[in-house]
């Protein structure tokens, strides 16, 4: 975990289409997800065996926790609408921009994702508090064909 999370605004902006769209295909692992809980654990095992595959598994623990965040906010509070009637609406990407790895979980939904104060007593509310803690930075872009895609950073070691 990192000590202190860099803020969003400290970060070039550069949109996340503009991010993936520069990564090589070797550099890139993208998952289609749908809007059900079992996804979650998905999610958690591409994450993972990713990051193995690209020899970053010290990150795998942190980036997992992150990307189970994500996806279970896109499941629970994505508001998909009646003209989504894709089975996989949320869309997992992972791309290796080193020193950086950028994940990003995209749902069809316009609303903004909103950070609350963390209730530690609540089993909900406490979702971007850990995304904001675990990661370098994290922020959120409109898509270009609606919807949107949150996003977290992750420094690597071999900077």
């Amino acid at each position: 975990m990192l000590e202190k999370p860099m803020p969003s605004a400290q970060l070039p902006r550069r949109s996340v289409g503009e991010l993936l769209r520069s990564a090589s295909a070797a550099d890139t692992a993208i998952c289609p997800l749908g809007p059900q809980a079992d996804s979650v654990k998905t999610a958690r095992d591409v994450t993972r065996s990713t990051l193995d595959e690209w020899g970053l598994s010290e990150l795998g623990d942190d980036a997992a926790l992150v990307v189970s965040e994500l996806v279970t906010n896109a499941v629970r509070y994505a508001l998909y609408p009646d003209e989504v009637r894709d089975e996989q609406p949320i869309t997992l990407t992972l791309v290796r921009l080193s020193p950086d790895i950028l994940l990003s979980v995209a749902d069809p939904s316009d609303e903004v994702p909103t950070p609350k104060e963390p209730d530690f007593i609540s089993e909900h509310g406490r979702g971007l508090y850990i995304v904001e803690t675990y990661s370098q930075a994290w922020g959120w872009d409109a898509l270009d064909d609606g919807g949107k895609a949150v996003w977290a950073l992750f420094r690597t070691s071999d900077d």
